[in-house]
């Protein structure tokens, strides 16, 4: 399988697509001013103890008070958050019923006190009206190895399938590690060297050093440490030897990228390149396309047949249909075949909207037990290609399948849409932020076709200038500095989601 990750920075965002046999499989967006929190820690102080839920709310600075399980107390024999990069995550509580104190622990009530200060990571972004959720297991990602220092665990990735490497990995972290602390050897951790290792665990102890240091000196709420930006994240996280080319745009980033990567993983050095083509990186390889298409709700298959997705904010549910597929023989063999090549594209699809919690796959009706385990089992395997931990149930003699996907941030909708002001919330349309940034892309465009000094004029709708020039009026300079040009937002009687930009030399101005 070819695989590759292409790397768009612009001033307002920086978008990281991942491509697998030219098909979008993954798409990640952190905005300029809305800078992805998830692994930060905090100096927090608790803000209320509610013992019917087992929980605390912990006033860690944001706008709402994050949400701490008992589960995720330190002291607790579970694994941390991070785990879900690795296929080790665990399914998220329901944050509303009543829970008893986790098996063999006090109450939460009898270890948390209001106003008590604690340390925690940040485990799941704030998501629609809900807040952050945090937990007191602690674990610091390397490029090799996740750091714990509240556990003497060390865990195997389960993508590491090999018996003889894990027992080898096994055995060089349980020589290398400190007398504090437990490891989990990530996927990305295979044929790596002792030297590696052991330069991973050399960094990774330093670090919780200084976040130890820090907490100890700071006063709560405070950020204690901050997590790698989106593009060194993607770096460590998904640059793997299986990827045969990591392209960025931008020489600035091109530079530290290349500078991480040497440092970290040498041998993948050559797989680094800067893109320096006119026509911008993601329309270059057809990206911008395949975005528009993950925002429809019908998702066509090769087959004629059709999935809709319609998502709100407890579940998803997805509906298979034949379509225009009426297959070559029978009823059951068409839609056998829809339904396996729905499974598949089911979770192309969940991947690469970031879909997670409850899922509900309405799968067409089978006859034979034996179908519906083909269609089970497709669906298995499919989801072996996920990072994100699944459960799935069996699927029911009515064609239905009940899985939850692990959630950690917005899924694309949520990121790139709101509920349309025109049909009472039944549907959605492109967020004024969305249509800002397609008009700042649209206009880096023209500019790189004009390398002349010019003044640009870009007229959009009034909700969208007023976005651009009150929120947006950094990445509007920083446009105007490339190649010398003038730019002005005129606000124009245009229907949304569409712009225009006009042209003139700067001399006849």
């Amino acid at each position: 399988m070819n695989r590759s990750i292409l790397i768009n920075v612009a001033p307002w965002e920086t978008r990281v697509a991942v491509v697998e046999d030219n098909v979008l499989v993954e798409l990640q967006i952190e905005r300029r001013r809305e800078r992805g929190i998830a692994g930060n820690i905090y100096k927090g102080r608790v803000a209320r103890v509610l013992p019917g839920m087992q929980a605390a709310f912990v006033d860690i600075g944001l706008e709402k008070a994050a949400f701490l399980h008992a589960s995720d107390l330190a002291g607790e024999d579970r694994l941390p958050p991070v785990l879900e990069q690795e296929g080790d995550g665990e399914e998220e509580p329901l944050e509303s019923a009543e829970s008893p104190p986790p098996r063999g622990h006090r109450p939460i009530e009898e270890r948390l006190g209001k106003g008590q200060e604690i340390l925690v990571q940040l485990a799941k972004e704030p998501m629609g009206s809900k807040g952050a959720r945090v937990t007191a297991h602690i674990s610091l990602p390397g490029r090799h190895l996740v750091y714990m220092p509240g556990t003497q665990h060390i865990g195997i990735s389960r993508r590491l399938e090999d018996p003889a490497e894990r027992d080898r990995l096994r055995e060089i972290v349980e020589a290398e590690r400190p007398e504090v602390g437990g490891f989990i050897v990530r996927t990305a951790c295979e044929g790596a060297t002792k030297r590696d290792i052991h330069d991973d665990v050399r960094f990774l102890t330093r670090l919780w050093e200084r976040v130890h240091k820090a907490a100890e000196a700071a006063k709560p709420p405070a950020l204690i440490h901050q997590d790698l930006d989106l593009v060194l994240r993607t770096v460590r996280d998904l640059f793997t030897s299986d990827v045969e080319r990591l392209t960025i745009d931008t020489p600035a980033d091109h530079a530290r990228v290349l500078e991480f990567v040497e440092a970290m993983m040498p041998r993948l050095a050559g797989r680094v390149h800067l893109y320096q083509g006119t026509t911008p990186l993601f329309d270059q390889h057809g990206i911008e396309a395949k975005i528009a298409r993950a925002l429809e709700r019908r998702v066509w298959l090769k087959s004629g047949g059709y999935l809709i997705f319609d998502q709100t904010e407890s579940l998803t549910t997805v509906d298979v249909n034949t379509g225009r597929y009426v297959g070559k023989t029978d009823q059951e063999e068409t839609v056998l075949r829809t339904n396996l090549e729905a499974a598949k594209q089911v979770v192309h699809q969940l991947r690469l909207r970031n879909i997670g919690g409850i899922i509900v796959i309405d799968f067409i009706d089978m006859e034979k037990p034996a179908n519906r385990k083909k269609v089970f089992d497709a669906l298995q395997e499919a989801l072996k290609r996920d990072k994100a931990r699944a459960n799935v149930l069996q699927i029911s003699e009515l064609g239905l399948v009940q899985m939850t996907r692990k959630r950690t941030r917005e899924s694309l909708e949520q990121l790139l849409t709101v509920p349309c002001a025109h049909c009472n919330g039944g549907g959605r349309e492109r967020a004024v932020e969305a249509l800002g940034y397609d008009a700042l892309r649209k206009l880096q465009r023209e500019a790189a076709l004009h390398p002349a000094p010019a003044r640009f004029t870009l007229r959009v709708p009034p909700d969208v200038a007023t976005f651009l020039v009150e929120q947006e009026s950094e990445s509007l300079r920083a446009l105007s500095g490339t190649g010398g040009h003038a730019v002005e937002v005129t606000a124009a009687d245009l229907p949304r989601g569409e712009c225009t930009v006009g042209i003139a030399p700067l001399a006849a101005v």
